[in-house]
């Protein structure tokens, strides 16, 4: 059976919307690849000897969901009698209900609270279904489950103000102002571009270019943050990434951040790319 794509590309979040030119990468080993349910073990060979595999995609796409969820359900099928774990981390959750994700996992708390508690639908907004299915996947096999995401009144606040404007409990669920790096040229060109377009489209609530980027910046620091500190108390786990394509398909994203945290030669990430066009 052939899985079907959607032709639109939609990434979103509090502030990207549109698309970034493709670049290559040594870390992006699939780019734009048709899955068929035959393909899936091979795909999945190609990408588990890495330590972090990121599973780029267009939110709103349904068929890229269930591709994801038929890689994660082989990369598991293909762990479950090894001694290493397979973990799912997830853009579409806030760090701060990383509680209520292990309450979920517990079953303590049915998907209905899972969604309010999480505040999913003010949050991220998709639609629950496309991503209910990998949860309950996560639950029946008990597959750990990551927030990974910035606050949304933390990226508000940076985006309209700076970063200056964060005070010391702002810092609860994003890295020290020491980790958070803005110095790459590349990065702040492509996404002062990216502002240029909000602008003329009248879109976002940041007041300037330097913020834009800023929160930008924040958002894949956070996310790499997370990451990072769960693979440093979990070294023997596979964490599949539920993220966004403009947050890995550029090492400067998340993957250079996550690289720059772990002090590992061993250590090794990959991202794989969904085609956007079938």
């Amino acid at each position: 059976m052939r899985l079907k794509f959607p032709a639109s590309i939609y990434l979103t979040g509090v502030f990207l919307a549109v698309w970034f030119l493709i670049l290559s990468s040594p870390r992006v080993i699939a780019l734009a690849e048709t899955i068929t349910e035959d393909s899936i073990p091979a795909v999945v060979s190609r990408i588990q000897q890495n330590d972090v595999i990121y599973l780029g995609e267009n939110h709103d796409s349904a068929s890229i969901h269930q591709q994801q969820l038929a890689i994660i359900t082989q990369l598991y099928e293909n762990l479950v009698n090894s001694d290493q774990e397979l973990a799912i981390a997830l853009e579409m959750f806030q760090r701060p209900f990383q509680p209520i994700l292990n309450r979920y996992l517990a079953q303590e708390i049915d998907e209905t609270k899972l969604r309010k508690e999480t505040e999913y639908d003010t949050r991220w907004g998709f639609d629950w279904e496309l991503y209910a299915p990998i949860l309950r996947f996560a639950q029946a096999n008990q597959i750990s489950l990551i927030a990974l995401n910035t606050p949304t009144e933390i990226t508000h606040k940076v985006a309209e103000f700076g970063m200056d404007s964060l005070t010391g409990k702002d810092f609860r669920y994003i890295p020290p102002l020491s980790d958070i790096r803005l110095d790459n040229p590349e990065y702040r060109q492509r996404l002062f571009h990216v502002y240029q377009q909000h602008v003329e489209d009248e879109q976002g609530n940041s007041k300037e270019a330097e913020n834009f980027y800023t929160a930008q910046v924040l958002w894949d620091e956070t996310m790499a943050e997370a990451i990072s500190l769960y693979y440093q108390n979990h070294p023997q786990v596979h964490i599949a990434v539920l993220v966004g394509k403009a947050h890995v398909i550029y090492d400067y994203a998340i993957p250079e951040r996550v690289a720059r945290r772990i002090n590992s030669s061993s250590f090794t990430q990959t991202s794989f790319l969904f085609d956007q066009n079938q």
